[in-house]
């Protein structure tokens, strides 16, 4: 099982030992993923998975301290006022209250792990400028090399800025453009300059380089940090 629907939990058949099935199973995918060092998309899926079951669990929470109750005694002990629930939940809803207690801890465990593998591969990414860094850095180039590998991967990136209700955010986009082999002759620093002869909307780039002390996934892993890394160093 790649994937779980956004809510898995609650469709079709809502029996426990059922949809605990489908969520070991899922997060068996998800361990076999980060075996191999792959975090994307499975990292964000399981994060998104935590938190609708979070947020499920929150509103039923909230739902039942609206229901009325009745005052059955106090406990001058402890001072305080002991009360009945009048509506008692049924049997579905404590199906599912049974489903997203096993499951939420599960799912965190393995997002931690998954965010373990995650600070390690962005400890040993090393970022650096090529050349000279022009003042506009909102468009450019980034190269990933990794260790042990001749290939240079080039990706032309754009940061954009967008508006969630008051807050402002960045996001970057990133576009391959080719892969060559680096050489005495082909240097980074050649590649730059190639760059700009090619594309002369940008005659001077600002150019960025990521190398990781590890091979990684390309795809799955490198590009989404390497993502994040580089939103760090752009003003």
């Amino acid at each position: 099982m790649k994937t779980l629907s956004d809510n898995w939990f609650a469709e079709g058949l809502v029996d426990f030992e059922y949809k605990k099935y489908l969520l070991l199973a899922y997060l068996q995918h998800a361990k076999k993923e980060f075996d191999h060092v792959k975090l994307y998309p499975v990292l964000g899926d399981l994060i998104k998975q935590h938190q609708t079951l979070s947020a499920f669990q929150k509103q039923k929470s909230n739902l039942n301290n609206a229901f009325p109750k009745k005052l059955t005694g106090t406990d001058i002990s402890k001072l305080k006022l002991n009360y009945e629930k009048l509506v008692e939940d049924g049997e579905m809803m404590q199906e599912l209250e049974q489903i997203i207690e096993f499951a939420i801890p599960k799912l965190k465990s393995h997002i931690e792990s998954g965010k373990d593998i995650y600070n390690f591969i962005e400890q040993h990414l090393e970022i650096e400028s090529v050349g000279l860094t022009p003042i506009y850095q909102r468009e450019g180039y980034v190269l990933l090399t990794q260790e042990k590998d001749s290939q240079i991967y080039i990706y032309r990136y754009e940061v954009s800025l967008f508006q969630y209700s008051m807050d402002k955010f960045r996001s970057i986009l990133l576009k391959f453009v080719k892969r060559v082999n680096r050489s005495l002759v082909n240097t980074i620093e050649q590649i730059k300059l190639d760059l700009a002869r090619t594309y002369q909307e940008l005659p001077n780039p600002a150019t960025w380089r990521i190398h990781s002390r590890h091979q990684v996934p390309l795809d799955e892993s490198l590009i989404p940090i390497s993502k994040r890394l580089l939103l760090q160093h752009i003003p």
